[in-house]
């Protein structure tokens, strides 16, 4: 082999080396691959019974690690030679554009994660022209979510109120703020049984003791933020602090019937989707009670462990009630081919709440807002592979299980 000296010229187009920028959150971020590279920082940066909030589920997690294994097992069928030059990845939901396919799915507790909370994830909603959606446990009201971001397209998520005039006087507030989409959560009758919670004795405000002050000397970001802003408290219910499953079953209604889905028809205008169907009885009983839309969702398997999975459920519930009825996939997204193999099986939209929430944890509405972006480029390489032009084109045909996988 035959050696020489390098050649300075040559040496000098090498060397571009990359600006530095003293914004180290943008760095951080930029540096993200993909959702998972995003769950690495947050669960390095954010105190771990946050972290663990958003990244456990109920009693053995079952239903949350099979949710990973079926959409793992989703082939995505390849067309060549299919002249897709580009991919439009608009779409149409409940009654309303979005640039995207999917949404923001609604969480509680949100400001706990991350001090920028809801205020920052509706701004990176906007921003990216996807509607955002508010849980009745949000840590910022119906109005402040409102004025943080006056443009955006805002859903409010339900829980039925033992109290049924706090619950007429929320979706009162709601219609007013501007909210077209309700979601009413039907899943959650009582707590599902969290056990990360419980062993790391989540409440809102956190508490402070030895093991949460060791375990915040680490991640000094997070306890200045939350320091140094308002109290967290929920801001749509109590201002008191308490423990998850005494919050929701004092509060909440597990009498909770079609009755009472019919009587939330009656009061709200807009659209009108219920979340957590899973199963063709339910999903027709709740079209004939008004709902405009169905939530195809296992709660993320946070509720019932040992669920049906929201991905299998989902053909069920739509050969029950036909292309007519607009149906969201929630629980367990992570990827752009996820949410491509969701629309492939029926769905018309998708949710994303804990893949949103680590990007929270990672960045505030800069996380928030990589999440999206990383999302919507992964979906547009899958859908020009796959020759899809359109959200329209992608259907049964192009995805199929892995064989053994049935």
């Amino acid at each position: 082999m035959k050696r020489r000296l390098p050649q300075i010229s040559e040496l000098r187009s090498l060397m571009k080396f990359e600006p530095i920028t003293l914004d180290r959150r943008a760095a951080r971020l930029a540096k993200a691959a993909d959702v998972w590279d995003l769950r690495a920082i947050a669960k390095r940066r954010t105190p771990t019974p946050a972290f663990d909030y958003v990244d456990g589920a109920a009693q053995r997690e079952l239903t949350h690690t099979r949710t990973r294994e079926v959409l793992d097992s989703i082939e995505l069928i390849p067309r060549i030679l299919h002249g897709t030059a580009s991919a439009d990845l608009s779409t149409t939901i409940a009654g309303g554009p979005s640039a995207l396919p999917f949404g923001i799915a609604p969480t509680g507790f949100t400001r706990f994660m991350h001090a920028e909370g809801e205020t920052g994830a509706v701004r990176a909603a906007a921003a990216a022209g996807i509607p955002f959606s508010l849980s009745t446990m949000g840590t910022r009201s119906l109005e402040e979510v409102a004025q943080a971001a006056p443009e955006s397209r805002r859903w409010f998520q339900l829980y039925l109120w033992k109290d049924r005039e706090k619950s007429r006087q929320l979706l009162e507030r709601a219609a007013a703020a501007g909210y077209d989409t309700l979601l009413v959560t039907v899943d959650t009758p009582v707590a599902g049984q969290r056990l990360r919670d419980a062993r790391n004795g989540m409440v809102i405000p956190p508490r402070l003791n030895l093991k949460t002050v060791l375990d915040a000397s680490y991640r000094p970001e997070w306890w200045f933020n939350f320091l140094t802003t308002d109290s967290l408290k929920f801001a749509s219910l109590s201002d008191s602090a308490t423990d998850l499953p005494t919050l929701i079953n004092s509060m909440f209604d597990p009498t909770l019937s079609f009755a009472d889905l019919e009587w939330i028809r009656s009061i709200w205008d807009g659209q009108l989707f219920v979340k957590g169907v899973l199963t063709a009885e339910d999903a027709r009983k709740s079209v004939d009670a008004g709902a405009d839309g169905l939530v195809v969702s296992n709660h993320g398997g946070r509720q019932l462990d040992r669920a049906p999975i929201s991905f299998e459920a989902l053909t069920e519930v739509r050969a029950e009630v036909g292309e007519g009825t607009e149906i969201i996939l929630d629980s367990g997204i992570m990827s752009g081919a996820d949410i491509v193999a969701s629309l492939c099986a029926g769905a018309d939209f998708v949710l994303i709440g804990r893949a949103y929430l680590y990007g929270l944890m990672a960045g505030g509405e800069q996380g928030v807002a990589r999440v999206i972006e990383l999302l919507a480029k992964e979906i547009e390489v899958n859908m020009q592979l796959m020759g899809a032009a359109t959200i329209a084109d992608l259907g049964p045909e192009l995805i199929r299980r892995r064989p053994g996988r049935e």
